[in-house]
């Protein structure tokens, strides 16, 4: 379908053109998929997903580096409508990931709503129209009357991590986000920079394969030893009985919502003390895993982290921490100074050659204000979404939606995680987005933007029980970098409830914490050229979620 129909359909405000399509996604990844499958549950079948790559899975189908496979175990990273007993580890390896994205977008139809190959770069919201217009890369301009944004948390690679000269290596430049298989390493002189999950699955994948891998360090991680058993035909048999899955599943979910609820819910002071005593004694418990798993105790004390688990995102494997017990494998923690023709300079003078390095050096992450550029995402009344987070600190009520952005939520917003899997997580966030619309629908409304007063009471709750979490990031481990602190000194990777709690928020919310407006018929308005509305926000309904009238194609 070409962007810019003029021709009316059906549901269009009378006088008007409709939108290319009702509802627009952005992404394609586990929340896009999720997004997608709500609204077709919802009876809504006018929406397009639009997405930069070739294919379902975000990441997953991204990723596709030596090593790659989930760091959770696989139960817990599926959908609740599309369960999976089939998993061959308990940690399935990321083509068995990527396939799973793509076979549930399949069984639920999702491929015919698909546009892939599409970069959407700026949203920009027309009040005299109730619609967003997505502008891509490629020059054209798709009208929406409703978007939800479903980048997921990792929205851009770093283009080079903040390493000068990177462009002046002369050698093969790796990036797990877009590996290239026909390169072949074996016998080759490699370099490793950063410690992050992908490197902690890139390196002892490929230290068996090649002449020599020195890995560059800026901060040790946690690394946790990861066993991944095969699951055998009676327990995929037993994991396929109805309700098992579930089971499993949910006794996970209790648990961790249980520690954040505690985290969130007693008082600060005692919080703080708990938190004191679990770090010191985690990090001496772990210092001692990695004396036993590394023989050079230099090694081993360069390689054990300083600060709390849970200051940085935990890593998982079995062999990573071993890799550094082979000759070929070597540490480096001196700071990079440059690259050079022929490979890294380090602050000490020291000079390596390589012939291929591995830039692992993370993602622009939701919860920075940085990630979100001016003129990115632009709402009612010229509100710029990147100069307002960069003003007034990352928020959002119930982590997707914003005043002055109307008919648009974010799947990953600021104070979103939950401590689920990123599939629950999404699942709760799509069902927020999908019930606003649903609404609007059966109001008939053209525009449904939450409330500044709903807002500004729910943000002021976040700040409150964030306080203890604050803390922990920001003083007791205020000396390691994280992206679970930001560069405005928030936490706002972590949202301060339970899943539960939030799952229940994004599932019951009260209608009234949003405005619906009608847009009247063009012909209707004012001879000033104003474009006049009904406001339905302010007429009570049931908070209930039935299934609401059928909705034509952008009503």
């Amino acid at each position: 379908m070409m962007a810019n129909s003029s021709a009316a359909r059906p549901g269009a405000a009378p006088g008007r053109a409709a939108p290319d399509h009702h509802v627009a996604i952005i992404g394609a990844g586990p929340g896009g998929i999720a997004a997608g499958v709500k609204l077709r549950q919802a009876g809504i079948d006018d929406f397009v997903i639009l997405d930069r790559d070739t294919g379902f899975g975000g990441s997953w189908h991204e990723n596709r580096y030596p090593g790659v496979c989930v760091d959770i175990p696989s139960l817990a990273y599926q959908y609740s409508f599309a369960r999976n007993a089939k998993w061959s580890r308990v940690f399935a390896p990321g083509a068995e990931v990527r396939d799973y994205h793509s076979n549930v977008a399949r069984r639920f139809d999702l491929h015919r709503h698909a546009r892939f190959g599409v970069d959407v770069v700026s949203e920009r919201w027309d009040d005299a129209a109730h619609l967003w217009r997505l502008h891509t890369a490629g020059g054209e301009v798709i009208t929406a009357r409703f978007v939800i944004n479903a980048v997921g948390a990792f929205v851009n690679p770093k283009p080079d991590g903040g390493i000068p000269g990177l462009d002046r290596f002369r050698g093969k430049i790796q990036r797990p986000s877009s590996w290239d298989h026909d390169w072949d390493h074996t016998g080759k002189r490699v370099a490793v920079i950063g410690t992050g999950p992908s490197s902690i699955q890139i390196t002892p994948s490929i230290a068996p394969e090649v002449a020599a891998l020195t890995v560059f360090q800026r901060t040790p991680v946690w690394c946790l030893p990861k066993p991944n058993p095969a699951v055998s035909k009676p327990v995929q048999a037993l994991l396929g009985v109805p309700g098992v899955q579930s089971g499993l599943h949910g006794a996970a979910l209790v648990g961790m919502d249980a520690l954040l609820r505690t985290a969130a819910g007693t008082p600060p002071s005692l919080t703080k003390a708990a938190m004191r005593v679990i770090d010191k004694t985690t990090i001496a418990a772990h210092r001692q895993l990695v004396r036993q798993a590394v023989r050079d105790p230099a090694t081993a004390a360069a390689l054990t982290p300083t600060h709390g688990p849970l200051a940085k995102r935990p890593s998982f494997s079995s062999d990573y921490l071993q890799a550094f017990n082979r000759d070929n494998v070597a540490l480096v923690t001196e700071r990079i100074e440059t690259m050079t023709p022929k490979g890294i300079r380090t602050a000490d003078g020291g000079e390596h050659e390589f012939d291929m390095i591995v830039v692992a050096t993370g993602y622009e992450v939701f919860s920075d204000p940085e990630t979100y550029r001016t003129g990115m995402v632009v709402g009612r009344d010229g509100m710029d979404l990147g100069e307002f987070y960069r003003e007034h600190g990352m928020q959002s009520y119930e982590a997707v939606a914003l005043p002055k952005l109307p008919n648009r939520w974010t799947l990953v917003g600021p104070y979103s995680w939950t401590g689920s899997g990123w599939h629950a997580f999404v699942e709760m966030t799509s069902h927020h987005a999908v019930r606003a619309i649903r609404e609007a629908g059966r109001r008939g409304a053209t525009r449904a933007e939450v409330r500044q007063d709903a807002h500004d009471a729910y943000h002021a709750k976040i700040l409150r029980r964030s306080e203890a979490i604050r803390w922990y990031f920001n003083e007791l481990n205020g000396h390691v970098p994280t992206y679970y602190r930001n560069s405005q000194g928030d936490s706002t990777y972590v949202r301060p409830s339970g899943f539960f709690q939030a799952r229940h928020g994004s599932h019951r919310f009260p209608f009234e914490h949003y405005r619906f407006d009608v847009l009247r018929p063009a012909a209707a308005a004012p001879s000033s050229g104003a474009t006049t509305r009904a406001e339905t926000g302010d007429k009570p309904t049931a908070d209930t979620d039935r299934t609401p009238v059928t909705v034509a194609s952008n009503a």
